[in-house]
């Protein structure tokens, strides 16, 4: 599924790692650990001022959707993106409180059912999207989803489609059934059974946690949310313990109407947490070369996270 080349450096190990189904690579640098750039993210305070996101301004500062309503469902709030980079692009305000330190079940379950009905219909390529705090790429702090429904799939989802089918041809399996039976006996394992959560094995993104779902399309959803949900609160408190607070996630499925052999995924990222310098955790290897460089080993994330889950 994969391959390693390791080399040993001053002070330690750099890894090249290599998906053979994508051919997606990254670099995974141990030691850089040491330099402890992500200070922990408790005490640095969010304004609220003018956020357009908070009860008091939503109903006058979002717009509605074409039949004047907006998605209600629990505290959730759900609306079109006021600048789209879609041709259906919604929100949905996760809570009415400005700033979570920790989010409940029902918040977040609430939250994906108004996604879901917000794209529902939509032809194209749906995903659910979550950018958390600024130094995430948040440009408003205030807890919020978005969901695209996009007429071509994304490179990355499309990488997966289009080689997963050329893999189910050769193999007479879906590389998604063999890819859960790996990681489910790998270090990189964490948890669940209906959905796989596994450290993924060439990473994108520090931490990279990835949920293996057994459906395509997000029709299909709604009987595992509540699962799905759960098992995201379950990766944010492995990332808070760590002293992480931002993160991206992304749930990404097929479009209906034909059967490519494909799973939905969610991957979720942890990232720099919000800092007076704006520093950030991207730079010239993964924006020009689109090589990420990595810290965690994914191995050493998943024996971490087996050995505090409770």
């Amino acid at each position: 599924m994969f391959s390693i080349e390791e080399q040993r450096v001053a002070g330690g190990i750099i890894q090249y790692r290599l998906e053979h189904l994508t051919g997606l690579r990254c670099t995974i640098s141990p030691t850089r650990l040491k330099r402890r750039l992500n200070g922990r993210g408790a005490g640095f305070t969010l304004p609220s001022v003018g956020c357009p996101f908070c009860p008091e301004t939503l109903e006058s500062m979002t717009p509605v959707f074409p039949d004047g309503t907006r998605i209600h469902v629990g505290e959730s709030v759900t609306f079109p993106n006021l600048y789209p980079y879609a041709p259906w692009h919604t929100v949905t305000v996760i809570t009415t409180a400005h700033e979570v330190r920790t989010f409940l079940l029902q918040q977040l379950m609430d939250a994906l059912t108004g996604q879901v009905q917000s794209l529902h219909g939509h032809q194209g390529y749906p995903s659910i999207n979550w950018n958390y705090l600024p130094s995430a790429g948040a440009s408003i702090a205030h807890p919020h989803l978005q969901g695209l429904v996009e007429r071509r799939a994304s490179p990355l989802l499309q990488m997966y489609l289009t080689a997963g089918e050329r893999y189910r041809d050769r193999h007479r399996r879906t590389y998604w059934e063999v890819l859960r039976e790996r990681e489910c006996s790998s270090d990189r394992y964490l948890f669940g059974d209906e959905i796989v959560w596994t450290a993924h094995a060439v990473p994108l993104g520090e931490q990279e946690v990835r949920a293996l779902l057994p459906i395509a399309t997000i029709d299909d959803l709604e009987p595992y949310l509540e699962l799905f949900a759960a098992g995201m609160l379950r990766i944010l408190s492995f990332y808070a313990e760590l002293g992480t607070s931002a993160f991206n996630a992304s749930l990404f499925f097929d479009r209906g109407g034909r059967d490519r052999g494909f799973s939905a995924f969610c991957s979720m990222i942890a990232r720099i947490n919000p800092n007076i310098h704006s520093a950030g955790d991207t730079a010239f290897m993964e924006r020009l070369h689109l090589n990420p460089v990595i810290l965690t080993l994914p191995e050493e994330f998943g024996r971490y996270a087996r050995q505090t889950r409770t």
